[in-house]
Order: structure tokens, then sequence, then C-alpha cells
């Protein structure tokens, strides 16, 4: 009999979350990734709002909701911003905190996107991300603080998480063209509410190198805490060989 992977995603309001059914559709029936909300609010891109959606009592009373129905063997906090805007540090003590609520390993989409820069090989990165600057930059310092280097930085100044979700594949296939970098390794797409799973594939193919985006890499990072880094295909270079394991400097 096979054993069912099952990783819970802790998602904060509504954009972009029809990534994960989709996620794990192709990934197989082996895989499971239910998902809670953990607001029901449309999130803003400020510092204020994201440090507060990643407080750890929000993070609690998500797990406690997902727990009801299923037994996940690892966790991810699904939220690019409302990781990052707590540091390199802050993000780091908030996956501690949340694998210490859960009693299973947990990790966050910031955390997830280090991982999986190491884990391609890609040093020197191009951010083309949906947030106002101000959020943006702070992505672009935890990435430094995690050993990479930002060659290229650009910003759509999006404010709200549902107005990302809206954005379509020919628009999301311009992101990631106009914040690509001839000197980048890859390209990264910092946003869970950013559609992109359908469009794996033909980003890599449309910009001729690894593209990394949110809600893929916190899949990724989750199976990876679970154990299980099966090679697939159809999911972007970063599942086509797991072999690396995502050497980061990291926290779990």
């Amino acid at each position: 009999m096979t054993t069912r992977t099952t990783v819970g995603m802790l998602y904060p309001g509504h954009a972009a979350e029809d990534d994960y059914p989709l996620l794990a559709k192709l990934l197989g029936p082996d895989v499971a990734l239910p998902l809670v909300h953990t607001t029901e609010q449309d999130v803003p891109h400020t510092v204020e709002a994201l440090l507060a959606v990643g407080q750890p009592e929000e993070l609690a009373a998500g797990w406690r909701q997902l727990t009801a129905h299923h037994q996940p063997q690892s966790v991810v906090w699904a939220c690019t911003s409302g990781s990052f805007v707590f540091g390199w540090d802050g993000a780091a003590e908030q996956a501690r905190t949340l694998t210490e609520t859960a009693g299973a390993p947990a990790s966050s989409t910031s955390i997830a996107f280090a991982r999986a820069c190491h884990a391609v090989g890609a040093r020197r990165v191009a951010v083309a991300a949906t947030y106002p600057e101000d959020v943006a930059s702070k992505f672009v310092e935890f990435l430094g603080d995690g050993g990479l280097d930002v060659v290229n930085f650009g910003s759509e100044g999006i404010f709200l998480a549902g107005d990302v979700g809206t954005l379509d594949e020919a628009a999301v296939l311009a992101l990631a063209v106009g914040g690509d970098h001839a000197d980048a390794d890859a390209v990264l797409l910092p946003d869970t509410a950013l559609h992109s799973v359908a469009w794996l594939d033909a980003l890599e193919a449309r910009v001729g190198k690894p593209v990394l985006t949110a809600n893929q890499v916190t899949a990724w990072e989750g199976l990876r805490l679970a154990g299980d880094t099966t090679p697939r295909t159809g999911l972007g270079t970063l599942f086509e060989n797991r072999s690396a394991g995502g050497a980061a400097p990291a926290t779990n």
C-alpha cells in the first residue's frame, strides 16, 4: 500500500489558493495538500498588516482548524510577505514556534525560497515582486541574509493580495520576463497570491532558466519536510531533481 504524504497549508485570505488543489493533482494521488485560511480578509501589502497575519496565535489557530480534519506530516505558512517582513531571524523563530505548536516540522514560503534557490544552484537571482516597493525590498534583504545575491529587483506596487490573484497567464509571463536579468541564475516570483502552478513549464521555457514561484516552493518545502523527495515533472526545474535537498542556511 502506498503511504500518502500530507502537507498542511496555512494560507491568508483568498487569492490563488486554487493553485494547491492543482499542485496536489499534478503531484499525484500519493500527495495531499489540505489548506485552511488563517484569515478571510483580503490582506493589504503593508508591513503592519503582514506582521499581524504572521503572529504565532494566528498560525496556531490555523493549525487547530487544519488538524480538525487532517493529520499532516508537515505544515507550511503559505505566505511569503507574512514571513519575510519579520526578517531572517524572525522568520526562523516564526517557523520554530509553529513547529512547537504543531508537533510536526514547519516552515514558511520565505524560508522555502531560500532553500529552493540553493537546491537549483542559484546564487544570483532576479526578483519580480508584485508588492509595493517598501515591502518587496524586505524580501531582497531577507534573501541577502540567506546567502543570495539579488542582481535585479522589480516591484509592481499591487496593494491587495486579492488583486494579485486576478493576474492571468500573459501577465505572469510578462512579470517573469520583465524581472529577468542576464546575470541571474533564476527568477523569483514571491507572492502566494499569484497564480503560477499551471504555467511553471511555460515560465521556464519563456525565460530560459529556473523560475521559482511562491506556491511551487511552498509545496516543495512541505514535501521535503515530510520526507518526500520524489522527482516529478511538469512543475519546473525545482521538482525535477530532488537529490540536492536544498541545503540552504535556514531553520529546519
